[in-house]
C-alpha cells in the first residue's frame, strides 16, 4: 500500500533501469516518480505499514548521507563543486514489513578540494529510501549555497579550456602513483573521474554497502566532433564492508553547465540477475541546480 505523505519538492530516482545508453535525467526522474515515493514524517505511519525505528541500525545515517552526496555530486555535474561529508547533524528512520528503510536527515559538507584556509561548510537535507539490500536508493536532496555560481562556472570553464587546448588527447595510467601522490596537473582528471564515479557509486550503494574511488588506473581522452569532452577511464572502487576493490570502466561526456552523461560497466562476481540490474547505467544531470 502506498504510504501517505506530503508531496516531495522534487521527484527522486528509483527502481526502473534506463533503457537508453545516455538518458536525460529529467526524463529518467519523470519515469521513476510514481515508483519511488517514500513516507515522510510520522503521521499515518501505522496505517501505511511504516513505523519509526527508535534504535537506528549502526551507521545508517552516515550511509544515507554518503548516498545522497554521491547523487548530489553527479546531478550537479561540476568538478569544481564536488562535496564530501563533514558530519551528520540529525536524522530519523522508518522501517516497513519488507525491511525497507526511509531516512530523513540533515548533514554538513565541505568542498572535495578546499582551498588553503577555507573552512566553509554547506548544509544539506535529504530523504533516502533503501529498498532492503537492493542497490540504487531513491534520493531527494537539497543543499544550501556552497560556492558562488559564477565562481563555479569560471573554474569549470578554465578546466574545460585547458583540456581542449591539449595538443594530444590524454592517455594516462595510474593516479595516484605508488606513493599516493597526485600531480597537480592531473588533479582535474581525477576530479572529473570522481564526478562520473559518483553516479556509479550512487547506483551501487545499498543499506549495507558503500563505495569510494580508490584509484584511477587508466584514462583515455577521445577527440570529438562537438564541443564536449569525452573520456574513457577505469577506476577501482573500494567497496566497504567487503573491502574488495571493484574495477569499473566508465565513459564520461562533459561540457560545463550542460548535461553530464555517464555509461559504465563494473567487473564483479554476481549472478546474471544481479549483474543485469547494477552493472550498467547512464543518465544526465540538469544544466542548473536551484540549490547552488
Amino acid at each position: 500500500m502506498q504510504p501517505h505523505r506530503r508531496p516531495l519538492p522534487a521527484p527522486a530516482p528509483g527502481d526502473p533501469r534506463p533503457t537508453s545508453p545516455l538518458v536525460a535525467l529529467p526524463l529518467l526522474l519523470l519515469a521513476l516518480q510514481g515508483a519511488t515515493a517514500a513516507p515522510a514524517g510520522s503521521g499515518g505511519a501505522e496505517d501505511s505499514g511504516w513505523r519509526q525505528d527508535a534504535a537506528l541500525p549502526r551507521g545508517l545515517l552516515q550511509q544515507a548521507a554518503r548516498a545522497a552526496l554521491h547523487f548530489f555530486n553527479f546531478r550537479a555535474g561540476s568538478p569544481s563543486a564536488l562535496r564530501v561529508l563533514a558530519a551528520v547533524q540529525e536524522g530519523r528512520a522508518w522501517i516497513n514489513s519488507k525491511k525497507e528503510y526511509k531516512v530523513d536527515l540533515t548533514f554538513t559538507t565541505e568542498r572535495y578540494n578546499p582551498e588553503e584556509g577555507e573552512e566553509r561548510l554547506g548544509n544539506c537535507s535529504a530523504q533516502v529510501f533503501f529498498r532492503n539490500e537492493k542497490p540504487r536508493p531513491a534520493i531527494n536532496v537539497t543543499c544550501t549555497r556552497f560556492i558562488e555560481n559564477s565562481k563555479r562556472q569560471q573554474e569549470d570553464h578554465l578546466l574545460y579550456k585547458h583540456m581542449k587546448q591539449l595538443k594530444n588527447p590524454l592517455d594516462v595510467v595510474g593516479i595516484p602513483d605508488s606513493h599516493g601522490y597526485i600531480d597537480p596537473s592531473l588533479r582535474p582528471i581525477w576530479d572529473l573521474a570522481f564526478l562520473g564515479s559518483s553516479y556509479v557509486m550512487w547506483e551501487k550503494t545499498t543499506q549495507f554497502l558503500h563505495y569510494y574511488m580508490a584509484q584511477l588506473s587508466g584514462v583515455k581522452q577521445w577527440k570529438t566532433n562537438d564541443d564536449a569532452i569525452e573520456f574513457d577511464y577505469t577506476v577501482l572502487l573500494h567497496e566497504f564492508s567487503t573491502q574488495e576493490l571493484i574495477p569499473c570502466r566508465i565513459r564520461l561526456v562533459w561540457y560545463p553547465s550542460k548535461a553530464l552523461k555517464v555509461k559504465y560497466h563494473c567487473q564483479e562476481q554476481q549472478t546474471p540477475e544481479e549483474a543485469s540490474g547494477t552493472e550498467e547505467g547512464s543518465a544526465a544531470a540538469p544544466t542548473e541546480l536551484s540549490n547552488f
